[in-house]
């Protein structure tokens, strides 16, 4: 009789041990796997910032060359130097994106600007300038792309039942989309 109890006490425990490691291992991966996710999304984001750095870092040399083409065109250039100072100027994610998305606006009408100079257009610093910022602005476009899906990968796994529970345990909370302005479904307007 005693050896019957010893066998159960025996299954009990193995069966409760078990039991503890695969919830030990659930909460252990789970949590692991946010992590990675939340770096992701550090990740994309660093390098969304390298790509609007190199914008930052080219603009003055842009609008130099506008400048000497196009001096009666102040507004829209005191307008793009403005929005560059906002950009060095934002400290989170959430300044920062709007900050950009007003430069990508300034910089919009400043192409239109542009387009009134054909001299300007066949300059050939000019033309490097131009290309280096449009190949910038087909980067920065990637990287928002790829920040926009870690991000969604990451909002739908800690979102998600049941590591929402664990999410919400551990500190994780969602992360911002990178947005297009309410501004950017409209073409730049410049007067002249």
């Amino acid at each position: 009789m005693a050896e019957v109890k010893g066998r159960k006490s025996l299954i009990i425990v193995a069966i409760i041990t078990i039991v503890l490691l695969m919830g030990y291992s659930f909460i252990k991966g789970t949590y692991n796997q946010l992590v990675a996710l939340d770096e992701g999304v550090k990740a994309a984001w660093a390098q969304v910032e390298n790509q609007l750095q190199r914008r930052y870092d080219l603009i003055p040399n842009y609008v130099n060359v506008v400048k000497g083409y196009a001096a009666h065109e102040k507004e829209v250039l005191v307008t793009v130097t403005e929005a560059r100072a906002r950009v060095g100027q934002a400290r989170t994610v959430e300044e920062k994106i709007e900050a950009n998305n007003s430069l990508s606006s300034a910089l919009s009408r400043l192409l239109v600007v542009v387009e009134r100079y054909p001299d300007l257009k066949a300059n050939q610093n000019f033309m490097r300038l131009q290309d280096e910022l449009a190949g910038t602005e087909n980067r920065i476009a990637t990287e928002r792309r790829r920040y926009n899906e870690a991000v969604q990968s990451y909002n739908t796994r800690i979102r998600s039942f049941p590591e929402n529970i664990l999410a919400g345990l551990f500190g994780f909370t969602r992360a911002g989309f990178f947005q297009a302005p309410p501004a950017a479904t409209q073409a730049p307007r410049v007067n002249f």
